[in-house]
């Protein structure tokens, strides 16, 4: 996720992380889900900035949750805009965060292992 280098980037990171989160909740699309902005990673230029987000549900509620938050990119970098003062207003592509389908996973195998049955992984091939 983040890679943020200076202390600066990581606050210009927690800034737009917290305008977009807010700016999420203010959306009255129905096909938005239980969203959570977990992080974002702008590009130290300002161009361009990842808003890292999971979201709660069915494989179609998350699809549908990311297709309302692209079709909402422009009105919320524009709050992001309004209310920061950067040099540049990032364009914000959402992406879902892996760590949480990740963390689900290593917490499965240690559940197994702490029971003392074989891991169930499975391949998404």
């Amino acid at each position: 996720m983040s890679r943020a280098r200076t202390p600066r980037m990581r606050k210009v990171n927690e800034l737009v992380r917290e305008v977009v989160a807010e700016e999420i909740t203010g959306l009255k699309d129905p096909r938005i889900g239980f969203v959570t902005v977990t992080g974002v990673d702008t590009t130290p230029d300002l161009r361009y900035a990842t808003v890292f987000y999971s979201v709660l549900g069915t494989n179609e509620e998350q699809a549908a949750t990311a297709s309302a938050l692209t079709h909402a990119a422009p009105r919320i970098q524009r709050a992001v805009g309004q209310q920061t003062r950067l040099k540049f207003t990032p364009h914000l592509v959402f992406e879902v965060d892996p760590s949480i389908e990740q963390g689900l996973l290593i917490d499965a195998l240690l559940q197994d292992l702490d029971t003392g049955q074989e891991p169930i992984v499975e391949d998404d091939e």
